[in-house]
């Protein structure tokens, strides 16, 4: 492992961490997953040239030793990212995805670089909680799909009914987790009870 992450050794390890710097890139992780070690070199590779002393540090948490940390911050899959500002979770990755780890790091690079002026700001998303039901509301209009939501926001017929079985698809082609993504999409048909 490279010099430019820190292994966390303890809760109280993990709070000075957190103190240290303005983002701290967290990687939950277990030395028996998979994906885990699949996206091991690109955390790697990201935190030999995105570390930035005092803005932006990577640190790993084996969830099997520190349980208490991964209990506080509710991980319950691996690999789980967390890019952290100050004490503040912004952005919360699940799962192995190369493309959207670097462009939360590459995020919170940006706004570290930007000084105090910046320091109050926060990334859009808020993240999910794992083991939720439950997700962020986005407001329509927003987003990579905003024309597509905003035409489905009636009670369109068959060409709505199109609309959705492509949007659907395409969410869940992309994605890491298909079902799950197809399931929590706006796209999604939901029952109303």
């Amino acid at each position: 492992m490279p010099d430019k992450i820190v292994n966390v050794t303890s809760s109280s390890h993990f709070d000075k961490l957190l103190s240290s710097s303005s983002y701290t890139i967290v990687d939950f992780y277990a030395d028996w997953c998979g994906p885990c070690k699949q996206i091991a070199p690109v955390f790697a590779s990201l935190a030999e040239r995105e570390s930035k002393p005092g803005r932006v540090q990577f640190v790993k948490v084996d969830v099997d030793s520190q349980q208490d940390v991964a209990r506080k911050y509710g991980v319950s899959a691996m690999p789980t990212f967390l890019v952290i500002k100050g004490t503040s979770v912004v952005e919360t990755l699940k799962g192995a995805n190369p493309s959207a780890l670097t462009a939360a790091v590459r995020k919170a690079v940006a706004d570290s670089a930007n000084g105090p002026a910046a320091r109050g700001t926060h990334f859009q998303s808020k993240g999910y909680t794992l083991g939720s039901s439950t997700q962020p509301s986005r407001p329509v209009g927003q987003g990579a799909f905003a024309g597509l939501q905003n035409m489905m926001s009636g009670n369109g017929g068959f060409g709505d009914k199109v609309v959705r079985f492509f949007a659907l698809y395409f969410v869940s082609l992309f994605s890491f987790d298909s079902y799950r993504s197809a399931e929590q999409s706006p796209f999604a048909v939901r029952s109303r009870r």
